[in-house]
C-alpha cells in the first residue's frame, strides 16, 4: 500500500505521525502528573498549557514539514525525474535547475549530474560507434529501398491477419483512392475480401514457400481490377500462421482496352459478314442468269452492297487505327535524340544526312524507326536516286508530327516503293519488314514528288508533343516495419501494450478558442506505429471555416482568408481525417479543446470520433508531477525537443513537437510500471481535476 504512494505523501504521513506522537506524549504527561497531584488547582493551568503547547508543536510541525516537502522532497522528485528524463527520452542536457533545487541534499544533485554527464558520454561514444559501423549496411540498405520503391509494381508485405508491414511507392499509387496506405493498417481496407483471403488460405494449407498463386482482386473505393501474385513468406514459428507477400499491378486499362479491341472485332464480323453474305448471293444470281432482264436490277444491288461493304471496311479500319496506339507498347522518346541516332547510322554506311526538327517528345519505337530510315537511304542510294539526304521533322496542327526524308532528284515510284516495304529491313532481322515498322506505330509512308525539284518520302507519327522540362521526381520510398511481423495483438485496447498500439497525434489550429462557435482552419496530424514516427504517413490540410478569420487568430498561426479558399470544408476534411485515424489511439496536448471542434462537425462528417484518446497534458502530470508546468513548450523544453520559430503554431509544427514528446514519455511511463494501456488510464483518471479524461463516459 505505502509503496504506492509518492515520496512527497510519505513524508507528509511521517511529519503527520510526529505531531500525532507528540500531541500524544503530551496528552499522556498532562494525565500522569494530575492522576498522581490531588491539587485541584493544577488541572486548569495544565490543561491551558497543553493545549498551547500542541498548537506550538503543530505548528513547528507543519513548518519544518513545509520546509523539507520544499527542499527535501519536491528537490527529489525532480532530481529523479530528471535523471529518469534523461536515461530513457535520450535528452543529453546537463541538470540545471534540478541541481540548483537540490542544493540542501549534499552530494546528491552533483553525483546524479556526475552520473548523467558520464551517461550522455557513454551514449555519444556508442552512438558514433555504432554509426561508423552500420554506415556500409545504411547505404546498402538505402539502395535497397531505392530499388524496391522504383519497381514498377505495388508490392505488399502484410501479416497473416493482413496488416500491412511493407508497402512501396507503387502500392501507395494504386491503392491510394481509398485513402492512402499505412504501416499496421489492414489491407482489406484498401482491396476486397474475397480474392485476397481465398488465396492466402489456399497456400497457407501447402506449407510451401515456394508456391504462390495469380489472383484478381478489386479496390474497395473505386473497383479498379487488379492482377496480383502473392506468396506466403517461410513459416519461422509453429505457433503463428506466416505472413505474405503480394504484387500488384493496375490491368483496368488493360482490361478496358482488350474489351475494346474484342468489341470491334466482333463487330467487324458482323457488318462485314451480311454484305460479304448478300454479295455472295447476287453473284451466283448473276451467274446463272446472265443476260436476262433481270441483270441490271442484281448489277444495282451488287453495287449496293459493295459501297455496304466498302463503307463498313473503310470506318471500321480507321477505328482500329485510332484505336491501336493504345495497345502498343512504345515509349516517349526525344526527337533530338532519335535525330542524331539516326545521323550516326548514316555515318556508319557512308552516307551524308542533314536533320531538322523541333524539340518534340514523339510516342515510338526509337530503334526501329532509325533502322527504318536507315533501310530507307541504303535503298535509295543503292539504286541510284541519291546520296545526300535531308531528314526533317515538323509539327502537325494536331497532336502529331510528320517526318520528311527528302533527297534532289527522281521521285520514288509508288509501285516500287510499296514493293520495297516488304522486304526484310536488316539482314540481321529477316523477320522484321518496314511494313511492320509502319504497322507497329499505326502510321503509313508515301513518295511525293516536289515541284522545287525535291523528292520525298513522308512518314507521319501520330502522337508527338512538345518536349517541356522535366517536373520534379516524385519521390518514392518504401515504408516498412518488419517488427510488426511478429508483433502479438490484444483484442482490447485496455490490455494491449503501449508499443503495440497504432497512435495518430494530431494538432488543429482554429478561428478562435471557443470550440462551441469557433471553427478548425487546419489539421495536420502523423502516425505512430511500434514505437516511432513514420515519416512518409502525414496528414495536413487547410480548412475553409465558412466564416472570416480574425486578425488576431492570423498573427498567432499564420492563417489568412485567402489560403483557405478553395481548401476542403469541414465536412470533407474531417472525413479524410478519420480515415487516416482509422484504428488508431488519437494523442493530443490539451485534447479536449481539439475533440470539441471535431465531434461538434460528426453529423455532417458522418461519422463518430469515438478512438481512446490519449491527452500529452495528462500524461506529464503523471510523469512530472502535478506541480511543474505542462505547456508544449515548458514539456518540450523538458524533453530536449526544440520546435523551431517557424513551426510554432502551425498545426504541423506542433503535432510533430506533441509526437516527439509522446515517443519520449513512453519509456518513462514504463519505468513507473504503465505497460499497458489501462494501466496509463488509470493513472491518468487520478489527475481529472487537471484536466478532462475523454476516455471516461460523460
Amino acid at each position: 500500500m505505502l509503496d504506492r504512494l509518492s515520496l512527497r505523501i510519505r513524508v507528509l504521513l511521517f511529519f503527520a505521525l510526529l505531531a500525532a506522537g507528540a500531541l500524544a506524549a503530551l496528552a499522556v504527561g498532562g494525565w500522569v502528573v494530575l492522576s498522581r497531584n490531588a491539587a485541584p488547582d493544577l488541572m486548569a493551568p495544565l490543561l491551558q498549557a497543553g493545549i498551547l503547547a500542541g498548537f506550538l508543536i503543530v505548528f513547528l510541525v507543519t513548518g519544518i514539514w513545509y520546509l523539507f516537502d520544499t527542499h527535501v522532497a519536491r528537490a527529489i522528485d525532480a532530481l529523479a525525474n530528471a535523471i529518469r528524463t534523461r536515461a530513457l527520452a535520450d535528452v543529453n542536457e546537463d541538470i540545471g535547475a534540478e541541481k540548483d533545487r537540490a542544493r540542501y541534499l549534499g552530494d546528491l544533485a552533483p553525483a546524479a549530474a556526475a552520473i548523467t554527464r558520464s551517461l550522455a558520454q557513454t551514449r555519444s561514444a556508442l552512438a558514433e560507434s555504432v554509426a561508423r559501423e552500420t554506415s556500409r549496411l545504411s547505404a546498402e540498405k538505402a539502395r535497397l529501398e531505392k530499388l524496391l520503391a522504383d519497381v514498377p509494381v505495388a508490392v505488399l508485405l502484410c501479416t497473416a491477419d493482413y496488416q500491412l508491414v511493407f508497402y512501396n511507392g507503387q502500392a501507395v499509387t494504386i491503392l491510394e483512392a481509398g485513402g492512402a496506405p499505412g504501416l499496421d493498417r489492414n489491407l482489406l481496407d484498401y482491396l476486397r475480401e474475397g480474392p485476397v483471403t481465398h488465396a492466402y488460405d489456399r497456400l497457407s494449407k501447402l506449407n510451401d514457400p515456394e508456391a504462390a498463386t495469380d489472383l484478381i482482386c478489386a479496390t474497395t473505393s473505386t473497383g479498379r481490377l487488379l492482377a496480383g501474385r502473392m506468396r506466403v513468406l517461410r513459416r519461422t514459428d509453429n505457433t503463428r500462421r506466416p505472413g505474405f507477400v503480394l504484387t500488384l499491378r493496375d490491368v483496368t486499362a488493360d482490361l478496358a482496352t482488350h474489351a475494346a479491341r474484342e468489341a470491334l472485332l466482333a463487330e467487324v464480323f458482323d457488318r462485314v459478314r451480311r454484305p460479304a453474305a448478300n454479295l455472295q448471293t447476287v453473284i451466283g444470281v448473276l451467274s446463272e442468269d446472265a443476260g436476262t432482264a433481270q441483270a441490271p436490277d442484281l448489277t444495282a444491288a451488287l453495287m449496293a452492297e459493295v459501297r455496304v461493304l466498302s463503307a463498313a471496311i473503310t470506318d471500321l479500319g480507321k477505328r482500329y487505327d485510332e484505336g491501336r496506339g493504345d495497345w502498343l507498347p512504345l515509349g516517349q522518346i526525344r526527337a533530338r535524340d532519335l535525330l542524331d541516332g539516326i545521323s550516326a547510322q548514316f555515318s556508319a554506311l557512308g552516307l551524308q544526312i542533314d536533320t531538322h526538327g523541333p524539340d518534340l517528345m514523339l510516342t515510338c519505337d526509337g530503334f526501329e524507326l532509325a533502322l527504318f530510315f536507315r533501310w530507307l537511304g541504303e535503298k535509295l542510294a543503292k539504286t541510284g536516286h541519291a546520296s545526300g539526304f535531308r531528314l526533317e521533322l515538323a509539327e502537325e496542327d494536331g497532336p502529331g508530327a510528320v517526318f520528311d526524308m527528302l533527297w534532289q532528284g527522281e521521285a520514288l515510284a509508288v509501285g516500287a516503293f510499296d514493293i520495297w516495304l516488304t522486304e526484310p529491313i536488316s539482314a540481321d532481322l529477316p523477320d522484321l519488314t518496314p511494313r511492320a515498322v509502319l504497322n507497329a506505330h499505326a502510321t503509313e509512308a508515301w513518295t511525293e514528288a516536289r515541284p522545287d525539284g525535291w523528292a520525298s518520302v513522308r512518314l507521319p507519327i501520330p502522337n508527338a508533343r512538345r518536349a517541356t522540362r522535366r517536373p520534379a521526381p516524385i519521390e518514392r520510398e518504401v515504408v516498412y516495419d518488419f517488427e510488426l511481423l511478429s508483433k502479438e495483438r490484444n483484442a482490447e485496447v485496455l490490455e494491449s501494450r503501449l508499443e503495440d498500439l497504432t497512435y495518430v497525434v494530431f494538432d488543429t489550429e482554429t478561428t478562435g478558442l471557443t470550440p462551441s462557435s469557433d471553427e478548425i482552419v487546419q489539421i495536420a496530424a502523423v502516425r505512430l506505429v511500434n514505437g516511432r514516427r513514420v515519416q512518409r504517413e502525414v496528414f495536413d490540410t487547410l480548412v475553409d471555416p465558412k466564416r472570416p478569420i480574425p486578425q488576431s487568430s492570423t498573427e498567432v498561426h499564420g492563417i489568412t482568408e485567402d489560403m483557405v479558399k478553395g481548401a476542403p470544408t469541414m465536412a470533407e476534411a474531417g472525413k479524410r481525417f478519420h480515415d487516416f485515424a482509422r484504428g488508431a489511439v488519437l494523442v493530443a496536448h490539451n485534447a479536449p479543446f481539439d475533440m470539441e471542434f471535431l465531434r461538434r462537425h460528426e453529423s455532417a462528417i458522418g461519422a463518430s470520433f469515438d478512438h481512446p484518446v490519449l491527452d500529452t497534458v495528462l500524461l506529464s502530470a503523471v510523469v512530472y508531477g502535478q506541480l511543474e508546468q505542462h505547456s508544449l513548450d515548458a514539456l518540450t523544453a523538458r524533453l530536449g525537443i526544440t520546435i523551431p520559430e517557424e513551426a510554432r503554431h502551425t498545426a504541423i509544427g506542433d503535432t510533430v513537437a506533441t509526437a516527439d514528446a509522446f515517443l519520449k514519455l513512453m519509456p518513462m511511463l514504463k519505468s513507473r510500471g504503465l505497460v499497458t494501456f489501462g494501466d496509463v488510464l488509470a493513472e491518468v483518471r487520478r489527475h481529472g481535476r487537471l484536466l478532462k479524461d475523454l476516455n471516461t463516459p460523460s
